[in-house]
């Protein structure tokens, strides 16, 4: 490589990282908007934004008390009919969970008090 090219390697390396940079201090604000705390993830920026949003306008939408089936079953049906089957939610204060997922298919956070456990599995047709 001759110095003209290496200078635009260089270029192109730093302008990456500043949006790189700029994607995560994005993230970090929208999660602070939404009082949302990622545990765990494996999930697409996108993904998650959607479930952040999803779980944070039911919750906003539920009148009262903490309706814990409702939420899970919402979330699911909305990233099955979204992103295709087999999504799967456990929503609650206090649980346990050993899971496999698809890769690019798990995320657990909290939102308020609330802790929201969501993630895919593959699909296989049954032989029979």
């Amino acid at each position: 490589m001759d110095g003209a090219e290496l200078e635009l390697e260089r270029r192109s390396k730093f302008l990456s990282s500043l949006i790189q940079k700029k994607k995560a201090i994005e993230q970090q604000e929208q999660t602070g908007r939404l009082n949302v705390k990622v545990r765990a993830c494996d999930m697409p920026l996108a993904l998650q934004n959607k479930a952040f949003k999803c779980a944070r306008d039911l919750l906003d939408y539920m009148p009262g008390k903490l309706d814990s089936k409702r939420l899970a079953l919402a979330l699911k049906k909305e990233f099955d009919s979204t992103y295709g089957p087999a999504w799967h939610c456990i929503v609650g204060t206090s649980f346990g969970s050993y899971v496999t997922h698809s890769l690019g298919g798990f995320l657990y956070f909290s939102i308020d008090k609330v802790y929201i456990l969501l993630f895919k599995t593959a699909v296989e047709p049954l032989d029979h």
